[in-house]
């Protein structure tokens, strides 16, 4: 008998504590902001008389929706931000997988900070390309 309500109240204590997971969890909503239009820019060719261009979709996850107006509001620093970054970038690092990885991270963390500077609070959890194109 002691046993059996032993492991009743730990099976119930242990439901109780995954159910307590899974509703803070819940309750985080994360969000997701998209540029329009896409951002545009050129990048520094081989030899510098020549420009290349590259065209990309950038998506924020936010850490909540609600921070959506937020990054609505801060658009033109962050755009701005962006197509610094690209800007820079010599053709090497452009056409390839692992520098446009290193292109995204950099962006990640100059957006973060940027908000941070800004607003006080972690805004942004993820930076996303989701189209990426060069010429």
């Amino acid at each position: 008998m002691k046993k059996t309500l032993y492991a009743s109240i730990l099976i119930s204590t242990l439901l109780l504590s995954l159910f307590g997971s899974f509703a803070s969890r819940a309750e985080t909503t994360v969000g997701y902001f998209g540029f329009e239009p896409d951002i545009i820019t050129n990048y520094i060719g081989q030899s510098n008389k020549k420009l290349g261009y590259v065209r990309i979709t950038v998506d924020l996850m936010l850490s909540d929706m609600a921070n959506i107006a937020i990054v609505e509001h801060h658009t033109p620093l962050l755009r701005d931000a962006i197509v610094g970054i690209l800007s820079k970038e010599p053709e090497e690092k452009v056409k390839s997988l692992t520098g446009r990885e290193e292109i995204r991270k950099r962006c990640a963390e100059k957006l973060k900070a940027l908000l941070k500077q800004e607003t006080g609070q972690e805004v942004i959890r993820e930076v996303l390309f989701t189209k990426y194109l060069y010429h």
